[in-house]
């Protein structure tokens, strides 16, 4: 049997074992509480993700190798940093030349200048305004239609509203083959005191926008094979393969 195999089967376990899910889905909850993700960093920049994510988001970038990447979110702007790296990999195989776009409402100064001063910034740009304002929509759109490939995270405000408003924009730049991945999905599956003042919670939240979005659009389906890998996600359910 090849590697590849047992690696698949393996991951095809992954999805009946309950007393593993139920640890991961302990582990989550837990460490969510306790801020885990944010003491993390890709190549100097605070990056706010699982190291499990960051882990598939580098898997995927790899098969899928876009030539543009959007999300939504800048924060620090660690992710940024992971994909651009990875582009810039991809084009050191001769694999292409990608570039990243990020779109943040307040890219704050300090974040911009770090992340300008950054090494892997050529790789970069970024937008400053709300994701879902039909003039920063319409910038987006042109990078997308200039690319081949597209590859889109989402990743801003958590809300049903926000993030609907945000798959019925992004998504369908999103490239057959390619995937359109929601972050933050979690918060439907934590306890509903987990949230203190956000607007989010449970019932509104990146995950309910998703069921809305994918019960009226077959365009995309949920790849099971990430979250049963990785196990522990903050986007559960919310790596989205487009299927055509």
């Amino acid at each position: 049997m090849s590697f590849e195999k047992e690696v698949k089967d393996r991951i095809q376990q992954n999805a009946t074992d309950k007393k593993m899910k139920s640890d991961a889905r302990e582990f989550m909850e837990s460490t969510i509480a306790a801020k885990y993700s944010y003491n993390f960093s890709w190549m100097g920049r605070p990056i706010i993700q699982y190291p499990q994510d960051i882990v598939a988001m580098q898997e995927i970038i790899w098969e899928v190798n876009p030539d543009l990447i959007i999300e939504t979110g800048i924060a620090h702007g660690g992710s940024l940093i992971l994909y651009a790296s990875i582009l810039e990999l991809l084009a050191a195989a001769g694999r292409g030349d990608g570039k990243v776009l990020g779109i943040d409402i307040d890219i704050r100064q300090h974040n911009r200048e770090a992340i300008e001063a950054h090494p892997i910034f050529p790789r970069i740009e970024m937008i400053q305004g709300s994701s879902i304002d039909s003039l920063v929509i319409e910038q987006v759109t042109k990078h997308a239609e200039r690319s081949k490939k597209v590859l889109v995270v989402l990743d801003s405000n958590h809300t049903h509203d926000h993030v609907l408003a945000e798959l019925k924009a992004y998504a369908p730049l999103t490239s057959v083959g390619s995937y359109c991945v929601v972050f933050d999905t979690i918060i439907e599956d934590l306890p509903a005191d987990s949230f203190g003042d956000r607007p989010w919670g449970r019932d509104n939240n990146p995950k309910m926008a998703v069921r809305e979005y994918l019960a009226s659009n077959s365009s995309f389906e949920i790849d099971y094979a990430v979250q049963n890998k990785v196990l522990m996600t903050a986007a559960p359910d919310g790596y989205l393969k487009r299927i055509k």
